[in-house]
């Protein structure tokens, strides 16, 4: 079923309100959170080292990155009147600011902490208000272009799983080993293995599965270490602006402002992506309420002690390969992330999976993005208009910052910060030649360009009148029913043979 076919009318009868049960919703949501748990607490890491903060602190900053993520997921799944979009989207911290965050703590006049907080909460406001814009976007939103972005939201994602299954720390001596690539390609097996025999219960958890057995694997061979799992508090509630009040300054608003327009961009196509994989229709209003609870989310988010909140692309592919649409599966995995928020154990234990298991889950979660993408824009006409190209470019585009990171180095900041992205440089520009080419069709003419698909091919009807039943094409060759060759005949024109499929079908005698 796509996102046209679905009946908004009968809102009981939407794939995403089905209830699997407590046991069901456990299990399913538990592997949401081990699906991003290493994204969720990758960005506090990242900026509370760039900032110095003592362990402890960044302990804190992880603690509260769970705790936010898991109310912003309650609020987008769940929803209140005019937030959430009630579809199953895990949320958490985003990536798209962290080298903006980091700019901010090294500035001169507004570093640290402090100023990211203020800055957070600034551009969050600002988004909230212009979402209304963004709300009333889905007319440009065809499967040509959504198509376009879950194709490269798997594409831009499959990097990230490869550094996982190498280990996920680079400046450690066995990134890239033999040993962790070996226990990536195990669980990416042990999924394999359980989808093909396994029941089909077994098949939708084939992904959490995999996991605890590549983590049980890891600690047989001393992968794995779980003797810091009880070091530490059992309990620690959220501490409200614990890093200080939050510092406003003009310059890191309007850097952050960028993050958030990015973001805003991502979390659309987020929406329209999970909308389209589980079949159920995504309006401007739908995607509106989604929107502010994203802003709202991010702007609460700073008083807890963690930054902008966004839907986590890596859970679309799991919802993708599982099949499991019920956006309750993902209000228990917020319930779960808030759980982890205030049991700081629970969290070191999730952690104490390898980050080589998650990788080897991550290239299946993530191939499946990229292949639902593929099934989406399989259902695009391409016969006598440019959306081919219109395709070759947005990819091409999007491929970019992924194959060279450093490709927009010596741009100005703002430029980079939005094309840095490949998910936002393949949305944008799929937006904007959808426009040129299918909107603005001043000037388009017909068969334009090579890139244009061929019309239909036409066959003579005197050839097709000496066919007869059981004739058959194999290898270049015509046969009869009871296999004898027919011979092909070249046009005589020049004394070349035709090519297959073009040239005079002699009938041998008798038929």
């Amino acid at each position: 079923m796509t996102a046209s076919s679905a009946k908004p009318s009968s809102p009981d009868k939407r794939p995403e309100d089905e209830n699997l049960g407590i046991g069901a919703n456990l299990a399913y949501g538990l592997q949401h959170v081990l699906t991003m748990y290493g994204g969720i607490v990758a960005v506090p890491l990242i900026i509370g080292q760039a900032a110095g903060l003592a362990p402890a602190d960044i302990g804190l900053l992880i603690a509260a990155s769970l705790f936010a993520g898991g109310l912003a997921t309650l609020l987008q799944t769940l929803g209140l009147p005019f937030f959430g979009c009630q579809l199953p989207l895990v949320q958490g911290v985003s990536f798209a600011g962290v080298a903006t965050m980091i700019a901010i703590i090294g500035s001169d006049g507004a570093g640290g902490i402090p100023a990211v907080l203020g800055a957070v909460i600034a551009a969050s406001l600002i988004g909230l208000m212009i979402t209304p814009i963004f709300s009333r976007i889905t007319k440009f939103f065809p499967p040509l272009v959504t198509g376009i972005v879950i194709t490269i939201i798997g594409l831009t994602l499959m990097p990230v799983a490869a550094r996982w299954a190498m280990g996920g720390n680079s400046q450690s001596p066995e990134f890239g080993s033999t040993a962790n690539i070996g226990l990536a390609a195990f669980t990416l097996a042990t999924v394999l293995l359980l989808s093909k025999l396994g029941s089909a219960s077994i098949s939708r958890l084939s992904i959490l599965l995999a996991m605890v057995i590549g983590t049980l694997v890891a600690a047989f061979l001393g992968m794995t270490d779980f003797s810091g799992v009880l070091v530490g508090p059992m309990v620690a509630m959220p501490q409200p602006l614990h890093f200080g009040m939050p510092e406003f300054h003009v310059a890191a608003i309007l850097s952050m402002l960028i993050v958030i327009i990015v973001t805003l961009v991502e979390t659309s196509a987020d929406i329209l992506a999970v909308g389209e994989i589980i079949g159920t229709k995504v309006d401007s209003k739908r995607l509106g309420n989604g929107l502010r609870a994203d802003m709202i989310s991010s702007s609460l988010a700073p008083f807890f002690g963690s930054f902008t909140q966004s839907a986590f692309a890596q859970n679309v592919g799991l919802v993708a390969v599982t099949g499991v649409k019920s956006r309750y599966v993902v209000a228990t995995a917020g319930l779960i992330l808030v759980t982890l928020g205030l049991l700081p154990v629970m969290g070191r234990l999730i952690a104490a999976v390898p980050t080589a298991v998650l990788g080897g889950a991550g290239i299946v979660l993530f191939g499946t993005v990229a292949a639902a993408g593929i099934r989406t824009l399989a259902q695009v006409e391409y016969r006598n208009n440019m959306n081919l190209i219109i395709v070759a470019t947005s990819i091409g585009f999007g491929m970019i910052p992924i194959a060279a990171p450093t490709f927009y180095h010596q741009f100005p900041a703002w430029f980079e910060t939005i094309f840095h992205s490949g998910i936002s440089s393949a949305a944008i520009m799929a937006i904007v030649l959808n426009l040129i080419f299918n909107h603005l069709k001043a000037g388009n003419s017909n068969q334009q360009s090579v890139f244009v698909a061929a019309s239909e091919r036409t066959l003579r009807y005197q050839d097709i009148a000496k066919l007869h039943d059981g004739d058959y094409f194999r290898d270049g060759r015509l046969f009869d029913a009871q296999g004898n060759e027919v011979p092909v005949l070249g046009t005589g024109n020049h004394g070349d043979a035709t090519a297959p499929g073009t040239g005079a079908v002699k009938s041998p005698a008798g038929h």
